[in-house]
C-alpha cells in the first residue's frame, strides 16, 4: 500500500472559482431574462452597438468577442427577426455594416432594461456601500493586470493519419 500524498495547503480563497463560478451563473441568468424577449446575448450585444455606430460585422465581432461564424450566425438571426440588417457602409463601398431596424431599436432598449436589471440584482447581494467598491475594483482588473489575455502554449494536434 503507498501512502498518499496530502494534497497542498491553500493559503487563499480560489480567485479562477469565484470568477468562473459567479460569470457563469450570472450568464445563465441573463441568458433566461433574455430569453423572455427571444435575444441571446450575443444578440444584444450586436444590437446595442450597432446602434452606437455605423459598424462592421468584423468590429461588432470583436465588440463582443465572436467568432466570424458566430458573428454570422447571430446578424442572420437578427435579419430573421427583422431586428436588423446587412447594408452597405456610407464610408467603404466595400464594407458592410450592420444596421439596427426600427423594431430592432425598440427591442434593443428593452434589453438593455432586462441587462440593466440582471446587472442590479447581483449587486443587491452587496450591501449598499460595498457596491461601488466592488465595481472599481472588478474594473481596476479588468482594464489592469486582467486586461490582456496571455498567449497560450499550442494545443497538442494529433499526427496526420496517412490514407
Amino acid at each position: 500500500m503507498t501512502a498518499m500524498t496530502p494534497a497542498p495547503t491553500r493559503t487563499r480563497p480560489d480567485l479562477s472559482y469565484l470568477l468562473d463560478h459567479t460569470s457563469h451563473v450570472l450568464r445563465t441568468r441573463m441568458a433566461a431574462a433574455l430569453a423572455e424577449i427571444g435575444l441571446t446575448a450575443r444578440m444584444h450585444c450586436v444590437l446595442v452597438h450597432a446602434l452606437e455606430a455605423e459598424r462592421t460585422q468584423n468590429q461588432l465581432a470583436e465588440i463582443g468577442d465572436m467568432d466570424k461564424t458566430t458573428m454570422v450566425v447571430t446578424v442572420d438571426a437578427l435579419e430573421k427577426a427583422g431586428l436588423a440588417e446587412r447594408r452597405p457602409s456610407s464610408t467603404d463601398r466595400r464594407a458592410r455594416i450592420v444596421a439596427v431596424t426600427p423594431e430592432g431599436a425598440k427591442v434593443a432598449a428593452r434589453s438593455q432594461e432586462i441587462v440593466d436589471g440582471v446587472h442590479e440584482e447581483a449587486l443587491a447581494s452587496f450591501p449598499p456601500g460595498d457596491r461601488e467598491v466592488f465595481l472599481r475594483l472588478m474594473n481596476h482588473l479588468a482594464q489592469g493586470h486582467l486586461s490582456t489575455p496571455v498567449a497560450g502554449p499550442a494545443p497538442a494536434r494529433r499526427p496526420r493519419q496517412r490514407g
